[in-house]
């Protein structure tokens, strides 16, 4: 396990190696208590109750998830190629830590779509390639409930630092690691909301791999304070 400094790596060449990557640990690896598992709910809007609207709240929420828009970029910011399909999709993320940046992969696993009498839900799910500082999945669902019409975001997780991580991170980790991690979840569900409901429209995509190649995205770059 190598951690990388965000300087050291070309984000167009970390993609294109993120192919031939593999997941970091074993599903069958995951228990308590040297994993730490994490379930975060955050209201998004209301809309008329029902099926979702046309426009409405949800879809408009889903398409900042779809396009992993809600992520702080104070703390995270994710690159992709643009047009890709999200069931299967590479993601680089840079992490920004006080003092650190690094450069880590991902990769969509799962897309979940279900609907029923009680509710309407969508997401997407990716998991920790090797070379990640961590190793887990995130679930990231959005959920309609037809009755109320309220419409919220939800992240599932559960995550454990590399555990070949340089003692320094853990060091690091044990300082603010947790509390990072915790804030970006916070942040996240607060970051949606604002997107959804300010009515703002979307922030155009940034090239990230050279002036002159618009093949990679980066999620929005304007934190809502």
């Amino acid at each position: 396990m190598r951690a990388r400094w965000s300087g050291q790596a070309d984000v167009e060449a970390l993609l294109r190696a993120l192919r031939r990557r593999g997941l970091n640990y074993d599903p069958r690896e995951v228990r308590p208590p040297a994993w730490v598992f994490d379930v975060h709910r955050y209201p998004v809007g209301v809309e008329a109750s029902g099926a979702p609207e046309d426009g409405g709240v949800w879809w408009r929420a889903r398409e900042l998830v779809a396009d992993y828009e809600f992520t702080p970029p104070e703390i995270i910011r994710a690159f992709y190629e643009t047009g890709s399909e999200l069931l299967g999709r590479n993601l680089v993320l840079q992490a920004r830590l006080p003092g650190l940046r690094f450069l880590m992969g991902v990769r969509v696993t799962d897309v979940s779509d279900e609907t029923s009498p009680d509710r309407t839900a969508w997401g997407w799910s990716y998991e920790t390639l090797e070379g990640h500082l961590e190793r887990g999945r995130v679930d990231y669902s959005l959920v309609k409930h037809h009755a109320t019409g309220e419409v919220e975001f939800t992240a599932r997780s559960y995550s454990q630092l590399h555990p070949r991580a340089p003692w320094w991170m853990r060091w690091g980790w044990r300082l603010f690691g947790r509390r990072v991690q915790l804030r970006f979840y916070r942040r996240a569900g607060q970051r949606l909301r604002g997107l959804v409901g300010d009515g703002r429209p979307r922030v155009a995509v940034v090239p990230t791999a050279s002036p002159r190649d618009d093949r990679w995205s980066v999620s929005v770059l304007d934190p809502i304070r």
